[in-house]
């Protein structure tokens, strides 16, 4: 059963405001009776503000009527008539100053040791261009003399959980389309 928000809160208002049973409290709060009474006693939750379950659209006063009329009740949740924002895409990854030298040989890494992955997996997982991932396989970027192929995953620019997961992907396109997949074994589950 999927629990009001601020259980004690809402725990609260139902036992200064309804006379329902401690019982049918602690079943919708998803509390033990006896909370719900030391809560009533003044032991516990001494400072919760109430919270007004019907202004939160959580609870009708239908509802509570019907189940103080009977003890053997249970409350139920109205449907959530309130829309939640949807979590937000992530947007590119963030690297810190200190480590973002290191992009361009984790970039040189990846290129060698798993070609199956697409610049663009490889932008994902980095938090690179598409532009210096080029440079690098063109070895036109400025520091190409420099460049050193480092594991990534070493270097704390992605996970190998993350990597791993573009990898599955990229293999299982690949075999989509028909292509031979290019692969490196050291490329995978060596962390």
């Amino acid at each position: 059963m999927t629990l009001p928000l601020m259980p004690k809160a809402t725990a609260v208002w139902l036992i200064d405001k309804t006379s329902l049973t401690f019982e049918q409290i602690a079943d919708f709060t998803g509390m033990h009776p006896l909370e719900v009474q030391a809560i009533a006693d003044g032991d516990v939750a001494v400072g919760i503000v109430g919270h007004d379950p019907i202004a939160s659209g959580q609870l009708t006063r239908d509802e509570i009527a019907r189940c103080e009329a009977d003890p053997t009740a249970r409350l139920r949740l109205s449907p959530m008539t309130v829309q939640l924002p949807k979590p937000k895409a992530k947007g590119a990854r963030y690297t810190p100053v200190a480590k973002r030298n290191d992009r361009p040989d984790a970039i040189a890494w990846l290129l060698r040791n798993v070609p199956v992955l697409s610049d663009q997996q490889v932008c994902k997982l980095l938090g690179t261009t598409k532009e210096t991932v080029q440079k690098i396989r063109d070895r036109t970027h400025w520091n190409s003399a420099n460049i050193k192929p480092r594991d990534p995953v070493i270097l704390g620019l992605c996970s190998q959980t993350d990597l791993n997961r573009e990898i599955t992907l990229a293999v299982e396109k690949a075999e989509r389309e028909g292509r031979p997949v290019p692969m490196q074994p050291e490329a995978t589950g060596h962390h």
